[in-house]
């Protein structure tokens, strides 16, 4: 019995005997762009539970930056804190969201420098996934602080005349410029080597864009040279739309500039990204 179990293990596997175990079952059909862009989102998703921190300039900052401009300029700048609250809040909707965009590319950066994007490029799927992934996921965190500015806002006396409809067409419209707008993040951290620089660039851009803009002040109040570059910032028409929206007007126009921006943004810079993406070494 045993010299038996001895010769029939030292029998040797054939190539086709082998070839039946290995295609014994249907074989997978591979993934699409939509089903790995998605896995690579709720990939992003995750990393937010596990380190909760990155909540902090979603949460944090917004409610900083709406109680600080309110009660401190509030009365200086409208007259009272409540008119003022009626102004502010949609900029500051906008701010947050635009300024949380930068975290896209500091993250994709860290994710690169521990060599976590060479393993996805060596994946077979779709090329862009892990990139369109990891912006998807982002959605969901800009998500989040509209949610938290827009309950702050209410809770202080904040009353969109537009009601819940406005509220939400302008929140929708925010999130697709702020998709669009990653791209450039997502471009800078493939070019720079450190996430420090990468934050330290995007900031250097994101607050001129902010700052000079209609978010805190109208315009009018403005120099006159000061306000033809206040009238040309994306920013600008994007606040506008926000508030309109918010205060039950349709401003047509202006919602056609933010969505000619976003095409532009995505036309531009995700070619860009995408050559940078795959000769990165």
């Amino acid at each position: 019995m045993n010299a038996t179990s001895a010769e029939q293990g030292s029998a040797p596997v054939t190539e086709d005997a082998l070839r039946s175990v290995l295609l014994a079952g249907e074989r997978p059909s591979r993934p699409g762009p939509v089903r790995t862009s998605l896995t690579f989102g709720w990939r992003a998703l995750l990393k937010i539970k596990h380190v909760p921190e990155q909540l902090v300039d979603v949460t944090m900052f917004p409610i900083m930056f709406t109680l600080m401009f309110t009660y401190l300029f509030g009365g200086a700048l409208a007259g009272s804190t409540q008119e003022y609250l009626q102004f502010l809040l949609p900029g500051i909707l906008v701010q947050a969201n635009v300024m949380i965009t930068m975290n896209t590319g500091i993250t994709l950066n860290t994710d690169i420098q521990k060599g976590v994007f060479d393993r996805f490029r060596s994946l077979p799927v779709w090329r862009p996934s892990p990139l369109v992934g990891a912006l998807l996921g982002d959605v969901m965190r800009y998500s989040i602080g509209s949610a938290i500015v827009i309950t702050l806002g209410l809770v202080l006396g904040f009353r969109p005349e537009g009601g819940a409809v406005g509220v939400v067409l302008s929140v929708v419209l925010l999130l697709v410029f702020s998709f669009c707008l990653s791209w450039l993040w997502t471009m800078l951290s493939l070019i720079l080597r450190t996430p420090n620089s990468v934050a330290g660039v995007s900031m250097m851009v994101m607050f001129p864009l902010t700052f000079v803009s209609n978010i805190f002040v109208d315009p009018k109040t403005m120099p006159g040279w000061m306000q033809a570059v206040v009238e040309v910032n994306p920013i600008t028409h994007l606040a506008t739309v926000v508030r309109g929206l918010m205060d039950g007007s349709v401003p047509a126009g202006e919602i056609g500039w933010v969505l000619v921006s976003s095409v532009l943004l995505v036309a531009v810079f995700g070619p860009i990204t995408m050559v940078l993406y795959r000769n990165k070494k």
